[in-house]
């Protein structure tokens, strides 16, 4: 009990300075919704070229998100994202968002349908052509079951449909979380009608683009890839990837301000420079200080307690309920949506946001860690690690 509440109080910094190793445990600020902190969702990666799951969940003392009958009433709703990233009236226009995740999910369009029908969105269903869930070949041989990566692929529909409602979704299940597995699902993705964006909420160790570039470089599509959610820790693909955009993460919360939101750095949120990838050319009079890819460019809420998303998720083959999920896994899909409501995503988009800065809310305080160069961990006005240059104001940047 008395590490779990260390955790909600403490970030990765604090936490390594006092010693302590948490199982599941993630940075993020205090304090957390009352008697509840942060728990990862999916195991850890065994192997250096094995991604993870970035979704995380809030769970009470004793590790357990209860069973609820109705959504958190602290969770974010598509009503309030929308209303922060100002982009309600925009219309996805038919265009659709592909989400990349690894393993089953036999219950996903049921699950959906829930979530839809509570928040008063429009059926997405594959009987009205809006949803689709393909194998990684393109196929209908869905993998097996898998609890934890069931519950990214539940925050990752739902973050499409809040943030886009009008949107189309394409889930590309991988048969394992291993990099290449994966990579083939984004490629299987980027094949299909009408795709303009490709979300991928998970993340391993950082690897090279000539190794795995070619599954992720898809010019005319916005393909966007969480940084993780352990701080500060250098790159993590393939969000350092020079073919993705890297969206980083936030704390929202409503305010008495001309906008009606304040956002602050999320302190789990990954941030860092790649050993192996070309910095973005774009990037270059926005001093990074990274000499390869600096990560993030963007960002979007992550924080499970402040800006964390109401969500329905399945916890074991046959049941689902209510929980609020967040991680950078919620920020990925929420840009990608914004993305596809943008409808420009020719050459590379990752590029796009650099072009238009004052068209994104900047993120100027917070931290996520300690680090050697003061704007890969800490907020300031323009471009820093564990925002980028800023989170959605419409779809101006994009």
């Amino acid at each position: 009990m008395r590490q779990r509440i260390l955790v909600s109080a403490l970030g990765v910094g604090a936490l390594a300075v006092a010693g302590l190793t948490v199982q599941g445990a993630v940075a993020a600020p205090a304090p957390y919704t009352a008697g509840k902190h942060a728990a990862k969702v999916c195991s850890a990666a065994r192997t250096a070229h094995t991604a993870v799951c970035n979704a995380i969940k809030l769970v009470d003392a004793n590790g357990v998100a209860p069973a609820s009958a109705a959504p958190p009433s602290t969770g974010l709703t598509p009503t309030g994202l929308r209303d922060a990233y100002k982009l309600n009236g925009l219309s996805a226009g038919g265009r659709t968002v592909a989400i990349v995740d690894a393993y089953g999910y036999p219950n996903l369009e049921r699950d959906l349908g829930v979530y839809r029908s509570q928040f008063g969105l429009s059926a997405c269903t594959t009987a009205n052509g809006c949803l689709r869930v393909i194998d990684q070949t393109g196929g209908t041989a869905l993998p097996k079951f898998n609890v934890g990566w069931a519950g990214e692929q539940a925050l990752d529909v739902d973050a499409v449909s809040a943030a886009a409602p009008d949107a189309k979704i394409i889930v590309v299940q991988a048969k394992s979380a291993g990099f290449a597995d994966l990579g083939a699902a984004v490629v299987t993705a980027s094949k299909q009608a009408g795709v303009v964006a490709i979300s991928n909420s998970y993340g391993g160790s950082d690897a090279a683009d000539s190794t795995y570039g070619s599954y992720y470089n898809h010019p005319g599509i916005a393909v966007t890839a969480s940084t993780g959610d352990n701080g500060y820790q250098g790159g993590s693909y393939p969000a350092s990837s020079s073919y993705t955009t890297a969206v980083g993460g936030t704390s929202l919360v409503a305010a008495s301000n001309s906008r009606g939101w304040s956002e602050t750095v999320w302190s789990g949120a990954g941030s860092g420079c790649s050993t192996y990838n070309t910095a973005l050319s774009a990037a270059a009079s926005f001093g990074t200080g990274c000499s390869k890819r600096a990560m993030a460019d963007v960002s979007a809420a992550a924080d499970p307690a402040k800006g964390g998303m109401a969500i329905y998720y399945p916890t074991s083959r046959t049941a689902s309920t209510w929980a609020q999920f967040g991680g950078t896994s919620e920020a990925a899909p929420i840009i990608a949506s914004v993305y596809a409501l943008s409808g420009n995503t020719a050459g590379y988009a990752n590029a796009l946001p650099y072009a238009h800065p004052g068209s994104l809310f900047d993120v100027t305080s917070g931290s996520n860690g300690s680090c050697p160069t003061t704007q890969w961990c800490n907020a300031r006005a323009g471009w820093d690690g564990p925002t980028g240059l800023g989170t959605p104001n419409g779809t101006g940047a994009f």
